[in-house]
């Protein structure tokens, strides 16, 4: 009788236990943004992990995150540019920006926080540059949407990171039309054709959020 391996899921808890990658700040904000009704699409520990990475390998001092849901993101970026950075999160939904609030304040990363409300495409235009780095997290279908207006405020050597665009393989489903695969297709377009972006690759991800992965690209000159 074959019995079943370990699971991406187990695996996923197996290097967030030896990595020590989410202390009692990050676990309180997750379990207060599922309390308070979140759904629960936060990033897992490991691409936290990865985020903040990125942000300290491409010196990020400031960095618009697309999408706050609870602050659990928000936390490994504000982190990761340090007491001298600043991270503007942009959330559409007024009950998810007031756990955030607190959760970036529990964290003791609040100071270095802005969270504008609204719709992103009436708030992103409001945001100054140079930025560091982009990281998309919201609604799919306004993806290239986000990214296009993003640009002009981004530095060159900015780094922009698209959240969620294999979904589950979709991405590469001709019979897949429905308006998020439609929205990631076309920021993968995007980065594609704009001449100002470069060094573009997307990565596969498989953790306790199942089968995806990110869209990644440099702003050049």
């Amino acid at each position: 009788m074959t019995t079943a391996g370990p699971t991406a899921e187990d695996v996923d808890h197996w290097f967030t236990e030896r990595l020590h990658l989410e202390d009692d700040a990050l676990r309180a904000a997750r379990e207060r943004a599922q309390a308070a009704g979140l759904p629960d699409i936060a990033v897992a520990p490991a691409h936290g992990a990865l985020l903040a990475t990125l942000a300290r390998v491409a010196g990020a001092r400031r960095v618009l995150e697309v999408g706050t849901l609870g602050g659990y993101s928000t936390i490994w970026l504000a982190r990761a540019v340090g007491p001298s950075g600043h991270v503007t999160s942009l959330e559409i939904d007024p009950h998810h920006a007031e756990v955030a609030r607190a959760c970036v304040d529990a964290a003791g990363v609040g100071d270095r926080v802005t969270i504008l409300l609204g719709p992103a495409r009436e708030t992103l235009p409001t945001v100054e540059g140079p930025l560091d780095l982009v990281f998309v997290d919201a609604d799919k279908e306004n993806n290239a949407a986000y990214v296009r207006a993003a640009l002009p405020a981004c530095r060159p050597g900015a780094l922009v990171v698209v959240d969620n665009v294999v979904r589950g393989g979709r991405v590469a489903d001709p019979a897949d039309d429905s308006a998020t695969v439609r929205g990631v297709r076309a920021a993968v377009d995007l980065v594609a054709d704009d001449p100002r972006l470069a060094s573009a690759t997307a990565l596969q991800t498989v953790d306790r959020k199942g089968w995806d992965g990110l869209l990644l690209a440099v702003v050049t000159d």
